[in-house]
């Protein structure tokens, strides 16, 4: 494959005039605007009506304007029901105390479930790749199908962006996800029993999702936008989340003084990494590459199952920057299953409590879902690995609620706790899971580090995929990846073209 076989949509494609025309046709008639990634970066520049227009627009609604609320600066609202009532000048986030992190260093978390419809952070990922897309003519809205492979929260921003853009969305996830995940896609789908793909296995059956792509990408009118293989995913990241996660540390800072040591990021699709790139170019930052013990591919090049519902592994992806990473570590999923019912329950609250977390931290804690307490460990290990203190913060991205696991918690209740969860049970899992964070499973990415896992891509990309080796070989370099940054402002220029020709407005 060529730059195109790598997912990279940089130019005008001549031969989708045709896609682009109907797109336009599409938009105008359903008053579709689309954002710029200027704008997502910085929602202080959207235009004043947009703005005023959303008060009256439910989150979670599929409108067109809630593309306008795909960022990380969406005020925090009352309860499930409310809307969001308004932009802020810094996103919402926690900086979790000593009292339950143990370590000295200041980790702070940016909440995801601040963003519209799905509640998760991977909203941002779906657009980005369907944007790209769209004004570079590689998608027709009105004959094309979006196929989505994701291990939960991507494919589900995908089918709520594929809705708000007047085309079908396609879902292929495994099986074994949670409930709550499936519960919204058959709100969302337009046909749930054929939009809906359920494949074999849980988180770590990645290849599954990606043996499904393959059979449907036989049909020309099926596009697979995988968030594994499409570079404007982690591009996305890299505009948007880095700096709203550069606004956070700036105002955390402010009073106290404090370099920006460590991003800290389950790899998953590894386009979240992707804001760490950013931080590594304006802060020298350190980036912290997180896995699931019980799937520790990067690791020891290992293989399992794991719960940690969020991140798929077993491979590495295309788009992880895999030589710009300075640590990995390896989280279990016992520590997120437990903690997420220390985090949810009576008992597991009282217990912080005596422990000294404020009860106003207590009732935050329900914000973060099991990725999210998988970066929180990582955090501390990363702390502990580099003997960090108070002068250093770690900054990572709490990516959903735990509200997307209320199912997954009562089986972990049913399994590890049938005689019910007291405070001696909450007790022992801060003890276990939160005072007791070792550094057993971490790993300094040297050079040679750095290679191996790269090259635990190929076997994947080269001989499954079908990735040119050349193209393969490229991404070792940074030069390939500074050379992708650029990408993002033509986009931009080419979102305000494709309005310009629509003619549609929110005003």
């Amino acid at each position: 494959m060529s730059g195109e076989g790598l997912a990279i949509f940089g130019e005008f494609d001549p031969s989708g005039r045709q896609s682009y025309n109907n797109a336009v046709l599409r938009f105008r008639e359903n008053n579709i605007v689309l954002p710029t990634f200027a704008q997502l970066r910085d929602p202080s520049t959207i235009p004043q009506s947009i703005q005023d227009s959303l008060a009256g627009v439910e989150k979670d609604a599929a409108d067109p304007r809630n593309l306008f609320r795909v960022h990380w600066f969406n005020q925090h609202a009352d309860g499930p029901g409310d809307n969001f009532p308004g932009f802020v000048d810094v996103p919402t986030h926690v900086e979790l105390p000593s009292e339950l992190t143990g370590v000295d260093a200041r980790i702070v978390l940016a909440f995801g479930n601040r963003f519209p419809m799905i509640r998760a952070h991977k909203v941002l990922a779906a657009y980005s790749c369907l944007a790209a897309r769209l004004v570079t003519g590689r998608f027709d809205p009105t004959t094309h199908r979006a196929i989505w492979p994701s291990t939960g929260n991507y494919a589900r921003g995908g089918i709520a962006i594929s809705k708000i853009m007047g085309c079908r969305g396609v879902a292929i996830l495994p099986e074994g996800m949670s409930r709550e995940r499936f519960e919204w896609l058959e709100r969302w789908t337009t046909n749930p029993e054929e939009d809906i793909i359920k494949t074999h296995g849980t988180e770590s059956n990645v290849k599954e999702i990606y043996d499904a792509c393959n059979e449907l990408a036989l049909d020309p009118e099926n596009v697979i936008l995988n968030q594994f293989s499409e570079f404007s995913n982690t591009l996305g990241h890299y505009a948007v989340t880095g700096p709203a996660l550069e606004t956070v540390y700036n105002h955390v800072t402010a009073q106290r003084p404090a370099r920006l040591a460590a991003f800290v990021s389950a790899s998953g699709s590894a386009g979240t990494l992707g804001a760490g790139d950013y931080l590594k170019d304006q802060h020298g930052t350190k980036i912290v590459a997180v896995e699931a013990l019980e799937c520790p591919t990067m690791l020891y090049n290992g293989f399992g199952d794991h719960n940690i519902q969020g991140i798929g592994d077993k491979h590495i992806p295309l788009i992880q920057n895999v030589t710009n990473t300075d640590l990995v570590v390896g989280v279990s999923d016992q520590s997120t299953d437990k903690l997420d019912v220390l985090f949810n329950t009576p008992a597991g609250k009282r217990i912080l409590e005596e422990r000294g977390v404020a009860a106003e931290l207590g009732q935050v804690l329900v914000d973060m879902g099991y990725s999210s307490i998988c970066n929180t460990l990582a955090a501390i290990t990363t702390a502990k690995q580099w003997g960090l203190g108070s002068e250093d913060v770690i900054i990572s991205v709490a990516t959903d609620g735990s509200d997307l696991y209320n199912s997954e918690r009562e089986k972990v209740m049913s399994t590890h706790f049938s005689g019910g969860f007291d405070e001696a049970a909450a007790a022992e899992v801060f003890d276990s899971h939160l005072a007791d964070v070792g550094t057993v499973h971490a790993m300094e990415m040297g050079p040679v580090e750095r290679d191996r896992v790269f090259n635990l891509g190929y076997f994947t990309w080269v001989e499954q995929q079908g990735v040119e080796l050349p193209d393969f070989e490229a991404r070792r370099s940074q030069d390939f990846w500074n050379g992708l940054r650029p990408l993002v402002d033509q986009w931009d220029q080419m979102i305000i073209e494709f309005n310009e020709a629509t003619g549609a407005s929110h005003s």
